[in-house]
């Protein structure tokens, strides 16, 4: 079978093309693997958005401070009241809750710790990412995992 010679010049062109979108697409499922970008906090009592959170990540450690929330209140700026910290009567906007998670796993981190601002209580911390990566289960716990509490967070876009 005999190809004319415009569809011969331009196949190599096609399968580069596909080929390039193949890997762009690669890429951009990659680069969700990981737990950075923005996060909206679900309350495990009521599946209603409680807050955002931004995770952020420095020479391989992840932390996230809450930028945004969606509790109602008085009009007065809120701080942690209950905090026993440094940060006691911060104001809770801006606040660093999430700290020191490490890869450990695929799609999973842990050795970090998260704070309640509700409580001031600070717990030991671990997440993983779904596949798609747009749900980050992040599990605070007391000594083992075992004795914990898990919320999922939704990736804003």
């Amino acid at each position: 079978m005999r190809i004319h010679p415009t569809l011969a010049r331009t196949r190599p062109l096609w399968r580069a093309a596909v080929l390039a979108a193949a890997l762009l697409g690669s890429a951009a499922a990659m680069a969700q693997a990981t737990p950075s970008g923005m996060w909206k906090t679900i309350d495990d009592n009521t599946g209603k958005p409680r807050g955002l959170v931004e995770i952020t990540e420095k020479n391989g450690v992840y932390s996230g401070r809450l930028v945004k929330t969606f509790v109602e209140s008085d009009g007065k700026p809120r701080v942690c009241d209950k905090c026993t910290d440094a940060r006691k009567d911060q104001p809770v906007i801006g606040m660093t809750i999430v700290s020191g998670l490490r890869k450990t796993g695929e799609n999973e981190w842990s050795g970090g710790e998260i704070l309640d601002p509700e409580n001031g209580k600070v717990y030991k911390s671990k997440m993983s990412l779904a596949e798609d990566g747009n749900k980050l289960n992040v599990r605070g716990f007391i000594g083992i995992s075992l004795i914990g509490r898990t919320q999922t967070w939704e990736r804003e876009h």
